[in-house]
């Protein structure tokens, strides 16, 4: 007697095509801003100029130095720092378990800032290396602080006593790097550009001097993808369920401090994207970091893109740096967040 097993076809998962999709516009958002990024500025500059500057270039010609010396590097920043920002964002709300987290709010950014203000103003460091190394110090020194902070107490770490730790701790560094900086007003005014966020007046030598730090941080965090989703649901039942926490959180640590420092080494400590663009993925793929961290990877450039593109139109020919522009996006955005009922938890 044969039983009859009845075969059935095996059904692709909607949302792995849905979130296919939403990368692949991501991608083609990214491209198309790019190359509008090497057009744009207070200088318009025609397909045909930007294509010679890349194939024909001429070192006598104005407008191919522009492209290649100056609006070359700044779109790369862009890309580079907009994904470090968004998936460190993306990493420290997944595992602290608190969706108004990112590295901005948590002092992350700040903790990266401060060092490298006092390495330049103490220590007369100026260049991009040193602004690395004392980015990379400041971003994972004020990290462990504030999560030594917030889980100090009955409680632990929970997301009202890791934001409140990074807020104040932001306070005091931004407070002290302030007062360092009126020490030696001349020292510090090539730093003022930085200080507020921008990726203008950089240089190839930065987007390749960060580039290899922010790509390993990005790897990093796909690696640390599927531990975080059981992290996400509790320590206790994260244990139970087999994950190791303490490398899921070492890996997060590591790779927030790569991708934290090195951005804010280039372009400054610029806030809000780690805390919008993760918050606008999840809106289309759930919870699953497999799925966030990739997407986020993706979409943190289109913001900074945005938004660097939007600072060089709305005073032309002046610009607005882009760290004001995502202040000025993010603030409302935070509020809202924070109002809802869907931000007690991710």
């Amino acid at each position: 007697m044969h039983t009859l097993v009845e075969e059935r076809p095996l059904r692709r998962d909607p949302c792995i095509a849905s979130c296919g999709l939403w990368l692949g516009i991501g991608l083609l958002f990214v491209t198309a801003l790019a190359l509008a990024s090497l057009l744009v500025g207070a200088r318009p500059i025609a397909p045909s100029v930007a294509l010679d500057a890349f194939f024909s270039y001429d070192a006598s010609s104005p407008l191919h130095i522009i492209v290649r010396d100056y609006r070359l590097p700044r779109t790369l920043l862009a890309v580079l720092c907009g994904a470090a920002f968004a998936v460190s964002g993306a990493l420290i709300q997944a595992a602290t378990r608190n969706p108004l987290a990112d590295p901005g709010i948590l002092g992350v950014n700040a903790g990266a800032a401060f060092f490298v203000t006092v390495a330049v103003g103490l220590l007369g460091w100026q260049s991009i290396d040193a602004y690395l190394w004392a980015g990379f110090l400041g971003a994972v020194v004020v990290t462990l602080t504030v999560y030594a902070l917030g889980a100090a107490g009955r409680d632990g770490a929970t997301p009202v006593r890791l934001v409140l730790s990074g807020v104040a701790l932001s306070a005091v560094l931004g407070g002290i790097g302030s007062a360092v900086t009126l020490l030696d007003p001349q020292a510090f005014d090539a730093l003022r550009m930085w200080s507020i966020g921008s990726v203008a007046g950089r240089d190839m030598h930065v987007a390749v001097a960060v580039a290899p730090f922010i790509v390993l941080g990005l790897v990093i965090a796909v690696a640390a993808a599927r531990p975080l989703n059981a992290v996400a649901l509790g320590d206790s039942l994260a244990r139970a369920l087999g994950a190791d926490v303490l490398r899921a959180r070492i890996l997060v640590v590591i790779a927030v401090t790569l991708l934290a420092g090195a951005g804010t080494a280039a372009a400054g400590p610029i806030g809000f994207i780690g805390l919008m663009v993760p918050h606008a993925v999840r809106w289309f793929t759930g919870p699953d970091q497999r799925r966030i961290l990739p997407l986020t990877m993706v979409f943190g450039p289109v913001l900074l893109l945005i938004a660097d593109m939007t600072g060089r139109l709305v005073l032309h020919p002046d610009e607005i740096e882009a760290g004001i522009v995502t202040a000025f996006l993010g603030a409302p955005i935070l509020i809202l967040l924070a109002r809802r009922a869907e931000a007690r938890g991710l």
